[in-house]
């Protein structure tokens, strides 16, 4: 028996925003949604009564149909239109619509234009909830960059301790990377597909030729092209320039954006698990009943936001592939198998995205920033964390061999480098002063505090458009 998915092996975005707004009730109702509004779109332009477009709206309601028996009917046609247009018109006979209306339903169209278009709607829909929760989490990345932009840190390079930086610096990295995929998500077009049987909108011209004989073909033309602008408004869908069917770009387009945002914020999750682990512990995730705990050791509290986030990171990559093989792959007016793998990848997307979104705002609003745990873990590299400046500083003095020579024995001996540079520099050159200031790793930090500040006025000029 069919059973809906709830994402038991999905907890990057069970019980999530996205899991309703991208379950098969959501696209079920967006292709019922894309049939009503055309239905309204003919009543308008007098291809059809308004009583048959009521009757048709008040039919385009989810939980009039049985999705299990519409599943299971799906692989008759390789699609969930075909069974769910005769449910349809079942329903609109059980209810005495106007014979018209059975007629208007789906006038002109093909499985395509509904299939691609719904789930258009349901992205539309969905990205609503995505971009809400990535304000959220932008919100309190900002935040954190602010309150830490002074908080000394260690960068590190390819695992290993490379200079000094801060905190805030870090957070506003984070906040970089998840406004710039925040606006590319926003920005991405999401255009109605509307081209009959094979992108030639034939019917729908022959319908309108009949019902205005004396128009020229121009003429039929620039009513079908006012017709499908309608229908896109309607639906809160752009007006493409034309049929899009055998384009596959907005779905690889879209696809790539939400892809995009999930790496976005599963890179944060990752930098989030290392600097949460026990040794490292310089930030930790908030802590909520019933969240983080192990079902065998009773000590742990596990970093489960993040581990989502991943998750989703990980999961996200093979569902682009999808999209872009589909695509490369498509033939003839209707791929023969390609159209119909991009489905379920682009609702996994999307789900992905919208788990991840929500995770992301959670984690970011409640992080706790360890202060004393970042500078014990600086100090660890001690004097040796500004060797590039040193190097710059002092070749004039003492050349670039002789100083990284100073460094490498810093290395390999219990010396610390500023007990080295003392004994190698005459105080007359270089006073006691200038040498605890070269090493104060607090004034290596760049133009730390401007890129901060440049990152969150890009992020809040995001936020307010």
């Amino acid at each position: 028996m069919h059973q809906p998915d709830f994402g038991l092996l999905n907890p990057a975005w069970a019980a999530t925003p996205a899991a309703t707004t991208a379950s098969d009730a959501a696209f079920a109702q967006a292709m019922l949604d894309v049939e009503a509004a055309w239905a309204r779109v003919q009543a308008k332009a007098g291809i059809c009564t308004a009583e048959d477009a009521e009757a048709i709206t008040a039919v385009a309601r989810v939980e009039l149909y049985d999705l299990a028996a519409l599943a299971e009917r799906g692989p008759d046609g390789a699609n969930a239109l075909i069974p769910l247009l005769g449910m349809m018109r079942k329903q609109l006979a059980e209810a005495g619509a106007p014979a018209g209306a059975s007629s208007a339903l789906h006038r002109g169209a093909t499985s395509q234009d509904i299939i691609d278009s719904a789930l258009q709607l349901m992205a539309s829909r969905t990205r609503t909830l995505v971009l809400a929760e990535a304000r959220r989490a932008g919100t309190a990345l900002a935040r954190l960059a602010t309150e830490h932009a002074k908080t000394p840190a260690v960068a590190r390079s390819l695992t290993q301790h490379a200079l000094p930086t801060t905190f805030g610096l870090r957070a506003a990295n984070w906040l970089s990377a998840l406004t710039a995929s925040a606006r590319g998500l926003e920005q991405v077009s999401l255009p109605l597909q509307w081209g009959g049987a094979v992108g030639t909108l034939a019917s729908l011209k022959q319908k309108l030729g009949e019902l205005d004989p004396q128009a020229t073909g121009d003429e039929l033309d620039e009513k079908i092209h006012a017709l499908t602008a309608e229908l896109a408004a309607e639906l809160g869908l752009e007006d493409p320039v034309a049929p899009w069917h055998t384009n596959r770009t907005p779905v690889v387009e879209l696809g790539s954006t939400l892809a995009a945002l999930v790496a976005a914020l599963g890179s944060m999750g990752a930098d989030v698990l290392t600097a949460s682990r026990p040794e490292i512990a310089e930030v930790s995730e908030p802590r909520e009943e019933g969240k983080g705990g192990s079902s065998a050791m009773p000590q742990k509290q596990n970093p489960v936001l993040s581990v989502l986030l991943r998750n989703a990171a990980l999961a996200a990559p093979a569902h682009v592939s999808s999209l872009f093989l589909a695509a490369g792959t498509a033939v003839d007016e209707r791929p023969d198998g390609g159209w119909h793998t991009e489905w379920a990848a682009l609702r996994e997307l999307l789900r992905l995205a919208g788990g991840a979104a929500a995770h992301a705002a959670t984690l970011t609003e409640g992080l706790q920033v360890h202060p004393d745990a970042l500078a014990r873990n600086m100090a660890l590299s001690g004097d040796l964390l500004v060797s590039e400046r040193v190097s710059t500083v002092l070749a004039p003095l003492l050349g670039k061999d002789r100083v990284q020579a100073l460094v490498r024995s810093s290395l390999g001996t219990c010396e610390t480098l500023r007990a080295l540079l003392r004994a190698a520099l005459p105080v007359e050159d270089f006073s006691d002063a200038q040498l605890a200031s070269l090493l104060d790793p607090l004034e290596y930090l760049g133009a730390t505090g401007s890129i901060i500040n440049r990152i969150c006025a890009d992020f809040s000029a995001w936020k307010e458009s």
